[in-house]
């Protein structure tokens, strides 16, 4: 049975179609049909700003639930919060002032129950990496605090216009093999700049690759402090075990969780009794109490350094993106609740613009935070709520507490929570599973510790390009053969079973057909024919008569597809061999219709299935095959 033409639409409705299903694959709009106006602003209220659709169903038992959890990261956010501004090269309280504003705008607009909003390692090293290299943070600390923040801003405004544009497929650059090698190289590259911190060196390199830091540790060996040295281990050693301690007994999560900042009290009891920061144990000192100084005047938009903020923030809003949808989605998967990827730019982007004005930098959902706040039995997100509430009252009365906090104890806290990035098990995963993608993995690793941050990302983003570049222009092809006793074709290669159909070849295009691999297609489907051609000769088999292309794979075809048909029928011409087309879809099927292809070809050898299109060959072979008892007949005669 031949195949019917669709219909052609009107261009504007063609393209109003293709634009829904490459924007708004999820149909939002779906919600508003037939309703009454003051129905649809109604939706659209809870549509854009979520806390609307979810608050009139919360109950206090969800709060009950929600405040133990919210206490439990709120105990986790003010050692990681200082922890992380240090990393960052920023002052202290700004990490607490982070992670206060940002979290309250997250509850508003966010869509997942369980992610933990705060500042993050990767996102910290890189604006000392980045920003570093333009400002020196000690010597002019007010430009480089300016600079931070207005990264900050450039960071939401991408990330709140990839979600109010739908591009968040922007993000999907970054692939698991990306991800896990670029969070392991950073986690690394973070561990190595806390030996700061543990052997109590005053000075340090600003890069961040192995090879300057290890050479500015080994050439100060004399400056090396055994005090810090001996806190260092055993702080490190005591949260490894809390950690351990906490993976084995899931039900004592809170051991785990509560660590952080028993080592900040532990660590600051001991320095304050023993005078310890007289004898060369650093301490972080002041921290001015009050809640977050608005900075919106502090935003260097003329800045001689804009492009270097604007760079700064559009790396660290991708990442931190890719790391927070990451994460909200893993929760939301156990328990089984779906998230607006949109939805989480824009709150993602909306969190951060408000908080670059309010003396926040880059923050996102991570998951050491996100996963305490999972298994304290969170309910929705007024946990990030109780925890922001939490901190605005340290800011308030408890910050002079934290006066005697030792560094080493910070670099603890972050070598600890660093290590469980450092995901070895997904990259000996990668290598069992695909050797390309493990190459993917350790390109990220390999360049984010021997180079740089950004070089690292930028190494694994090309590599992954090229693999994608590759799978467009150089598609599969697939010879077919019968399954025994069935009417199913399938690859040869994978079902050797399979049996070649005498005098047709049967390929299979596994791809769109685009300019990027016509070329390519065309020579290999040209190869495909001399193969068959030469097998057949030395087989002594039934000679080629028809080569069929199953294009139920391509999905569409442009004008250099569709000249590569028009080539490829002159060569199949050309050698007496006939070409049949074999399902095609319908808009390859219009696509042929409107440059006479199908005309060229004949309707008649276009089917539906390659089943048919067999049985159409096998019948005129058969047709046309002389009958030897009627020829044996004739030549009696004219003897």
């Amino acid at each position: 049975m031949g195949l019917a033409i669709p219909p052609s639409r009107p261009f504007l409705k063609s393209l109003k179609s293709g634009l829904k299903e490459t924007f708004f694959p999820d149909d939002p709009f779906r919600q508003f049909k037939n309703q009454p106006p003051s129905r649809k602003i109604l939706l659209g209220l809870q549509y854009f700003v979520p806390i609307f659709e979810w608050a009139p169903r919360y109950t206090f038992e969800f709060f009950k639930a929600d405040l133990i959890s919210g206490i439990t990261i709120a105990s986790l956010a003010v050692p990681q919060g200082i922890s992380y501004a240090n990393l960052a090269n920023l002052p202290p309280i700004i990490g607490l002032y982070s992670s206060f504003v940002p979290p309250l705008i997250y509850a508003i607009l966010g869509t997942s129950r369980d992610l933990a909003v705060g500042t993050v390692a990767v996102a910290s090293i890189l604006i000392a990496s980045m920003i570093g290299k333009a400002v020196n943070h000690t010597e002019n600390a007010e430009l480089y605090f300016q600079l931070a923040i207005t990264a900050t801003f450039f960071a939401g405004a991408f990330q709140a216009a990839l979600g109010l544009l739908r591009l968040g497929f922007i993000v999907e650059l970054l692939s698991h093999a990306t991800i896990v090698g670029f969070m392991g190289g950073a986690a690394t590259v973070v561990c190595l700049q806390q030996l700061k911190g543990i052997l109590g060196l005053v000075r340090f390199t600003h890069a961040t690759d192995l090879v300057s830091v290890m050479r500015s540790v080994f050439t100060q060996t004399h400056q090396w402090r055994w005090e810090t040295g001996v806190l260092g281990c055993c702080f490190v050693s005591f949260l490894l075990l809390t950690r351990y301690f906490g993976k084995k007994k899931p039900e004592f999560f809170w051991v785990n969780a509560m660590a952080p900042l028993t080592s900040v009290i532990l660590g600051s009891i001991l320095v304050y009794l023993t005078h310890a920061e007289k004898h060369g144990v650093e301490v972080i000192g002041h921290l001015k109490k009050g809640l977050n100084p608005l900075t919106m005047s502090d935003l260097a938009f003329g800045s001689p350094y804009l492009m270097t903020t604007i760079k700064t923030g559009v790396i660290t809003g991708i990442i931190a993106l890719a790391e927070g949808i990451a994460v909200g989605r893993s929760f939301a998967m156990f328990k089984h609740y779906q998230t607006d990827g949109n939805k989480e730019m824009i709150a993602f982007g909306m969190m951060n613009m408000v908080g670059s004005c309010t003396s926040c930098y880059v923050t996102t959902g991570p998951f050491s935070r996100s996963a305490v706040n999972f298994n304290a039995g969170c309910k929705t997100v007024v946990s990030n709520i109780v925890m922001a509430v939490t901190v605005m009252m340290t800011l308030l009365f408890l910050t002079p507490l934290f006066h005697y906090t030792p560094l080493v104890v910070l670099s603890s806290i972050i070598i600890v929570a660093m290590l469980g990035l450092i995901d070895y098990e997904a990259a000996m995963h990668l290598w069992k599973l695909d050797k390309f993608d493990f190459i993917v993995c350790m390109s990220a690793y390999l360049g984010v510790v021997f180079a740089s941050v950004e070089i690292g990302l930028i190494i694994a983003v090309s590599i992954s390009l090229l693999r994608l570049l590759l799978f467009v222009a150089r598609p599969r092809t697939f010879v077919l053969g019968n399954i025994p006793n069935s009417a199913t074709y399938r690859s040869i290669d994978q079902y050797p079973v399979a049996n070649n159909v005498p005098g047709v070849l049967i390929l299979q295009i596994d791809a769109p057909i685009y300019f990027a691999n016509a070329s390519y297609l065309r020579e290999r489907i040209s190869r495909w024919i001399y193969e068959e051609e030469d097998r057949l000769k030395l087989s002594g088999e039934t000679s080629l008569h028809y080569v069929i292309l199953d294009m139920s794979s391509v999905g569409s075809i442009d004008t250099s597809g569709i000249s590569m048909l028009e080539e490829v029928k002159k060569i199949v011409d050309k050698r007496g061999l006939k070409l049949v087309l074999a399902n095609p879809r319908s808009e390859v099927l219009k696509k042929l219709d409107m440059s006479k292809f199908i005309e060229n070809i004949g309707q008649e050898w276009i089917y539906l299935t390659v089943q048919e299109a067999v049985a159409r060959c096998n019948f005129t072979l058969h047709k046309s095959k002389p009958n030897p008892e009627v020829e044996h007949n004739s030549k009696d005669n004219n003897v």
